[in-house]
């Protein structure tokens, strides 16, 4: 490979000319730039990406950090921050905190030392236990900009997206109960998360505002446990309920695909809302209704906050929480 000096004395013009035909500059002529980007692609040139970074102090690149890859929901957000951040011409570098603190401290401090424009995070697990966000005051003491994205805290000041998870269950709640359902079940196993307790809010709440006593005995927690299977046998078994609220996906699959199994009969007595999208939602028969978070949207809701963030010159503008509108499907 030549460098952007030699190709320059290869044409006898100047390093300058060089650089500026080959970034389409409007003062130099056309048949200068196509005869230096002819010369460049005939003597392999390539930009060294490395250097530009260092000399503009930006890399075109963004930082993700999500807690897990297997899950939908996560994937999905994926794959809407790359396709966004691709047609902005915005790279995107992927760590997987696996649910820890430490891996998603580690990632962030890789990350900053390869000079990444910024960073979108959905804080793990551990993170939100142990309220540590030291590693996010690092982001902004490097003078990088940071979206959360579902997982987030409000003791970092910075630009958000989420949905509001309360009304999403208490509004399934309330279709639960327009159908004349009056014993409801909570199914959930991210009880250890705030968006979680925010969701079972919601299904009390909802009972309570139409005139139904929230039932303990009916709230079935998997969060944690190595035998959900038996949890949730053991719970079809000793309860009495006509419909069913889950605050995942992975619990309201699960919770269906053993009434299938073990009470065959239930299926067409009772009614099951939990949180999909529409790809996922046909892995089951029947369909499962579902809310649908859009996870896609919010990937590419979160891109575009952070690029403009970063190609922004307003430095004081307040940050934002974007509530991303959710959709509960009924088959």
């Amino acid at each position: 490979m030549i460098t952007l000096k030699e190709l320059a004395k290869q044409l006898n013009v100047s390093v300058s000319t060089v650089s500026k035909a080959l970034h389409d500059a409007k003062d130099i002529g056309e048949e200068t730039k196509k005869r230096i980007k002819e010369a460049a692609e005939l003597y392999n040139y390539r930009p060294n990406k490395t250097a530009l970074a260092l000399k503009v102090n930006k890399t075109n690149t963004i930082g993700v950090v999500v807690p897990d890859i297997l899950n939908p929901f996560f994937a999905k957000v994926l794959h809407g921050i790359e396709e966004y951040a691709t047609i902005k011409g915005y790279d995107t570098i992927i760590c997987v905190s696996h649910e820890q603190l430490k891996k998603e401290v580690k990632s962030v401090e890789l990350m900053l030392q390869g000079r990444v424009d910024g960073f979108i995070i959905s804080l793990s697990t551990e993170t939100l236990s142990k309220q540590d966000f030291l590693h996010l005051d690092q982001i902004s003491l490097n003078k990088k900009n940071l979206v959360l994205f579902d997982r987030t805290t409000s003791e970092i000041d910075c630009d958000k997206v989420v949905i509001n998870d309360q009304k999403s269950i208490y509004d399934a709640t309330r279709i639960l109960i327009s159908k004349h359902k009056t014993k409801i079940a909570f199914v959930s196993s991210i009880e250890n998360l705030p968006i979680g307790l925010l969701r079972k809010g919601g299904y009390q709440k909802a009972l309570v505002d139409h005139g139904l006593e929230p039932d303990p005995n009916l709230e079935l927690d998997l969060t944690g446990s190595s035998q959900p299977h038996s949890l949730i046998k053991s719970f079809l078994s000793l309860h009495d309920f006509d419909a069913v609220i889950s605050a995942d996906n992975t619990s309201s699959l699960m919770f269906q695909s053993i009434v299938q199994s073990e009470q065959p009969e239930l299926m067409n007595k009772i009614m099951l809302i939990g949180f999909s999208d529409e790809k996922n939602a046909l892995l089951s028969y029947p369909k499962i209704n579902y809310i649908d978070q859009k996870a896609m949207k919010i990937g590419e809701k979160a891109a575009e906050l952070l690029i403009k963030r970063i190609e922004s010159k307003e430095i004081d503008a307040k940050p934002v929480t974007f509530e991303m509108p959710f959709e509960i499907h009924i088959s």
